[in-house]
Parts: structure tokens; C-alpha cells; sequence
């Protein structure tokens, strides 16, 4: 098996903090933030945080994982979200100081939600992996 095909991978380690981190900066900022997996692929291989502007994997032959694909469903679909925006700052101020308390919450939780296996896009399909949380 070539040691760029992404197939060869049977398990993924997963920091749950990359994971939870990835999904709210995804939520809260401009650009992407995914776990990443370059080549070489191997059998066990370390899923690590990586923020970009310009995909890049057409070039590096990395794999991009969703945060949402490693954290449970019911947990992504609670993500605290800004529903409202205020004229008066004293009130803006209170509402992102009440939705920071609200992420940091949902971290907690979603630390705890890291998934058992999760789908990689090979170019024969998705391929299923197991996810080892790291931690």
C-alpha cells in the first residue's frame, strides 16, 4: 500500500481539546480549522489542530477531518450560538461575556463527547477508522 494512500490507517489519536478548540474557532473566526493527518499514512496516526485560508491538500496529500465528524452530534447541535446583537454596549458587553461562559461550558462537555470511530474520504470511499483520544 502506498504511503500515501489515507486507507492504511486504522486508528486516529484525537486530542479532545484539538477537537473541541477546532470546532469553536471554526464557530467564533474567519478560515477553517480541522484535524489534520499528513503523509506518510500508516496504521495509528496523530490527528493534530491546523488552521488555513487555503486548503492545501491537493498539494501535501494531508487528510482533513471535520471537528463536527469527532464530537457527537447532540453536542454540536448545543453549541451556544449569538442570537441577538445589541445598539447599547453595556449590553453587548454582558451578552459576549454570557455566550463566553456558554462555550466555555460546552467545551467541557464536548471533551467528554469525542466519538469512537470516524469516516475518511479515501479516493476509493470513505474508509472508517477508530478515534483513540489522547489525554
Amino acid at each position: 500500500m502506498p504511503e500515501d494512500d489515507p486507507s492504511a490507517i486504522r486508528s486516529l489519536a484525537v486530542s479532545p481539546d484539538d477537537a473541541v478548540d477546532a470546532y469553536a474557532y471554526r464557530q467564533e473566526n474567519p478560515g477553517e480549522a480541522v484535524l489534520r493527518v499528513t503523509p506518510p499514512f500508516h496504521g495509528r496516526m496523530r490527528a493534530r489542530i491546523h488552521v488555513y485560508h487555503v486548503d492545501d491538500t491537493e498539494l501535501t496529500g494531508a487528510v482533513h477531518l471535520s471537528p463536527a465528524d469527532l464530537i457527537a452530534d447532540d453536542v454540536v447541535a448545543a453549541y451556544p450560538r449569538l442570537e441577538e446583537t445589541l445598539e447599547d454596549a453595556d449590553d453587548a458587553d454582558r451578552i459576549r461575556e454570557r455566550h463566553a461562559e456558554a462555550v466555555a461550558a460546552w467545551q467541557e462537555r464536548a471533551r467528554e463527547a469525542i466519538v469512537e470511530s470516524v469516516a475518511l474520504e479515501t479516493d476509493d470511499g470513505p474508509h472508517r477508522v477508530d478515534v483513540k483520544r489522547l489525554g
